[in-house]
């Protein structure tokens, strides 16, 4: 794992109508919705951090932290920044900040988890073999 404290992650995403608030159970609401912006912090970490693991590890999301400060009209670019702020044991703890082209619009305290994939799939495919449909 050849991952540090400090290092940055970033993605952009131009906002929209599929990313509405309106299109996702909020009417009347059109612009940027909460569940999109945390997508797109956590896509940022997840996506940032992959190439730096061991083969056959990956991450997964154990807490999200987030705060929505400004609503983001359709049209706009939202870029992520993620910065990987603590590394734990297996336990990667990212600040995550987001922007439109006019201000901060949303920010986080964000953690994963490195996983062994292998590991991982099996229990939640024994978890699933338990599951009965009535």
């Amino acid at each position: 794992m050849s991952l540090y404290e400090g290092m940055t992650f970033e993605g952009a995403w131009r906002v929209t109508g599929a990313e509405a608030a309106d299109r996702h159970g909020n009417p009347f609401i059109h612009v940027l919705t909460t569940p999109v912006v945390v997508e797109w912090m956590e896509e940022v970490a997840t996506a940032g951090v992959q190439p730096h693991l061991s083969e056959g590890q990956g991450t997964v999301g154990s807490v999200m932290k987030m705060t929505h400060l400004a609503p983001t009209p359709i049209g706009l670019l939202v870029k992520v920044v993620a910065t990987l702020t603590r590394i734990d044991g297996r336990r990667l703890i990212f600040r995550i900040e987001a922007f439109d082209e006019v201000e901060k619009i949303a920010e986080c305290q964000h953690e994963r988890v490195v996983v062994d994939l292998t590991r991982f799939h099996e229990k939640a495919g024994k978890k699933a073999g338990r599951v009965t449909t009535a």
